[in-house]
């Protein structure tokens, strides 16, 4: 059931053209190391 949701989720976030860049493009910069690490603050 969770690789289900995990495919549906995917599926949604993908569904609209410019979230679909704007995921691909944040994976390639995240491999190419082209990212800041920051902490979550909590309040």
């Amino acid at each position: 059931m969770d690789h289900y949701n995990s495919l549906m989720e995917t599926v949604h976030l993908l569904k609209s053209p410019a979230n679909a860049v704007h995921l691909n493009r944040s994976i390639e910069q995240f491999k190419s190391a082209q990212v800041i690490e920051r902490e979550i603050l909590n309040d």
